[in-house]
């Protein structure tokens, strides 16, 4: 895994039913492996994004800003670290992604993590690395869920298989589960030839353009403007109803 982080990548992104999942890790046998800690091969992963009192980064988002960027501290439950990671998409279509080591999800001025030999405060990181401050932002949304994670024999590429979504809004109460919805991410270093894009069009699967964090504020933020993701949502629903 060391040798396939892709912190600076293209994503190829797909949504399918649950029910098609056997499937494509049927035919996925042949060119990839699966990752494996402790014995377990699908891991958790609890997600809090943060954001502005106005939502700026789902709104640039939503508005076809090409130029955008997420904030979020990740746990990943089952190797026991936790980053504050911010994720930046270029008007090249490319995803870069930062992120240091954070004691938990009680982040404040106070706490210091450490990429390679450098160390920061929360504060200094979120300044240097993205457009915000920090003390702009606040804890927006709740997602977690379930990750299958493969590797191609090749090690140029890495598929994430995320299921049992939750977004749970802390500044809404409201709360929405999709256990049907599966979402597959290709994650390579350009626009390579892939053994998944095979697989996903021998199955009549294309991607589909979907943001965990603005899926989940749609869904669970009354009032918000949300046009551009009506039709996703509803395609959702239907791959949720089949």
């Amino acid at each position: 895994m060391e040798s396939v982080k892709l912190m600076n990548r293209i994503d190829t992104k797909y949504a399918v039913p649950m029910s098609v999942l056997p499937a494509i890790l049927r035919a996925a046998q042949t060119d990839y492996f699966v990752q494996e800690i402790d014995g377990k091969r699908i891991a958790t992963y609890d997600t809090m994004y943060y954001d502005t009192e106005s939502l700026d980064m789902y709104v640039r988002h939503h508005d076809r800003q090409l130029v955008r960027q997420k904030i979020r501290v990740r746990q990943y439950v089952d190797s026991d670290l936790t980053f504050l990671e911010i994720k930046r998409k270029n008007n090249k279509g490319r995803t870069k992604k930062k992120r240091i080591s954070v004691p938990g999800f009680d982040i404040t001025g106070e706490s210091f993590g450490e990429t390679k030999k450098e160390k920061w405060s929360v504060e200094d990181f979120i300044a240097a690395k993205s457009r915000y401050v920090w003390s702009e932002l606040s804890p927006h949304l709740w997602t977690k869920f379930h990750r299958i994670t493969l590797v191609n024999k090749a090690k140029t590429e890495r598929l994430t298989i995320d299921m049992d979504l939750v977004w749970d809004n802390v500044v809404s109460g409201e709360k929405k589960t999709f256990s049907e919805l599966v979402i597959v991410e290709l994650k390579r270093d350009g626009n390579v030839s892939s053994p998944m894009t095979k697989i996903m069009l021998n199955l009549r699967i294309h991607p589909l353009k979907i943001s965990k964090y603005c899926i989940g504020t749609a869904l669970t933020t009354p009032d918000i403007k949300k046009n551009r993701f009506k039709s996703k949502i509803r395609k959702i629903e239907k791959l949720c109803q089949s």
